[in-house]
């Protein structure tokens, strides 16, 4: 389930490129929420008058959480390269499975991914990134790590795919007022079916298999996991977005990822 929802959100993120050149950042994060969310109600027909105070708080958390990251990361990948955007953006996870770990010497692992991702930001003749792109994929990556701890909540408190459905639904209603003008200016029912494939790549499909995979692993477990992240995003650059990495930038993939692999052995041996 994690590494469908892996390759499924970076090839469905590298295809957002056009629609993200039209409508913008907020613009398309609206229509693959709203497109997601209204397949989804459809699909669960979640009970809405039978949810508690509490569920729906931890829904409306969960959705807020997930239009912010998808703004952040769709404003980022507009700045630098999605390999770079992924690979800040997966120091979120990395930072959850760490903490879920404990501290102590383990904080090596954050620190050799962050190594990392300063070789893939640097292609020998110059930054690939700028500051703005940075801050918006960190905020990508402060957003991850909240998600997946929501998500893991969500998942218990609701039956089925009711937490999911409610969360999108909510995630689409906060991202209205930022992407509504953009999402609607300059959609073509060419557009339109474009953007529900996407959506169902990214967010449908991903967050459900996610969403049943957190209710069969521990959070940090799930965090690191997902240590093919960045490999995915940057082989999803290269072949939708013709984004080639360089030597150093390569071997800075290599340490992003074991450091994840490094994270999960050293939390599994004790």
């Amino acid at each position: 389930m994690c590494l469908t929802s892996m390759v499924s959100i970076q090839f469905g993120v590298a295809l957002s490129a056009p629609a993200i050149a039209l409508h913008g950042p907020m613009g398309t994060a609206w229509l693959r929420l709203a497109f997601a969310s209204a397949m989804l109600l459809v699909l669960v027909r979640p009970r809405f008058h039978r949810y508690s105070r509490r569920q729906w708080t931890m829904a409306l958390a969960l959705g807020a959480t997930t239009t912010v990251m998808n703004i952040c990361l769709f404003s980022a990948m507009q700045r630098i390269p999605l390999g770079l955007a992924v690979a800040i953006d997966f120091l979120g996870p990395l930072a959850v499975a760490t903490l879920g770990y404990g501290l102590g010497w383990r904080l090596a692992w954050p620190l050799l991914a962050g190594a990392g991702v300063l070789l893939l930001s640097y292609d020998g003749a110059g930054w690939v990134g700028n500051l703005p792109g940075v801050l918006f994929a960190g905020g990508a990556a402060v957003c991850w790590a909240t998600y997946i701890l929501l998500t893991k909540k969500v998942g218990a408190a609701f039956e089925g795919l009711d937490g999911l459905a409610m969360s999108l639904a909510a995630a689409a209603l906060v991202a209205t007022p930022f992407g509504l003008v953009q999402g609607l200016s300059g959609l073509t029912l060419e557009g339109v079916a474009a953007m529900v494939g996407i959506a169902i790549l990214v967010p449908l499909m991903p967050y459900a298999l996610e969403m049943i995979a957190l209710r069969r692993m521990p959070t940090s477990a799930f965090g690191i996991l997902m240590s093919l992240e960045p490999a995915f995003g940057a082989l999803a650059g290269f072949l939708i977005l013709a984004q080639p990495m360089t030597a150093s930038q390569m071997t800075g993939m290599v340490l992003v990822v074991a450091a994840s692999i490094g994270a999960t052995a050293s939390g599994r041996g004790e």
